[in-house]
């Protein structure tokens, strides 16, 4: 399995180290991110493929921060991590992009876990059949400068 790392964007510095120890006791990565304006520097700097995003922050809507990401890298995966429940809340998320939607304060780890373990098993079939993509270009082109 690839780097089983993500970015953490929260307001609440609080909030992204209690859920770095947590997914650190399960052997993944979060890198916290608590100002929105920091988040696409840092996605470009870690080469990040997955994201745990909050909603409601000051100066930037996490929703308005899942579409700037889609934009920038529509492969980037994007988890929402709220405390404003609400069903136009989830349907915005899933019509953005987002993989899942879950709340906080997060009562039980596991649920999110098993997301997240979803997200890295996707991202390692994309790189997988990118990987399948140019070993048969490189065959293709063998074959072609064969018959030249």
């Amino acid at each position: 399995m690839a780097d089983r790392m993500l970015l953490h964007l929260d307001d609440d510095p609080q909030l992204t180290a209690l859920i770095q120890r947590q997914l650190a006791a399960h052997q993944i990565t979060s890198i916290p991110v608590n100002d929105p304006n920091q988040l696409m520097n840092q996605l470009t700097r870690t080469r990040a493929r997955l994201v745990l995003l909050d909603v409601d922050m000051p100066g930037k809507d996490g929703l308005q921060v899942l579409r700037e990401i889609k934009e920038y890298d529509g492969t980037i995966l994007v988890v929402m991590l709220t405390g404003l429940v609400g069903q136009t809340t989830v349907i915005r998320s899933l019509r953005y992009g987002a993989e899942a939607c879950f709340f906080k304060p997060v009562q039980d780890i596991q649920p999110l876990l098993a997301c997240l373990e979803d997200c890295f098993r996707k991202i390692d079939r994309w790189w997988k059949c990118l990987g399948e993509l140019v070993e048969r270009k490189r065959a293709l082109q063998g074959q072609l400068s064969n018959h030249n």
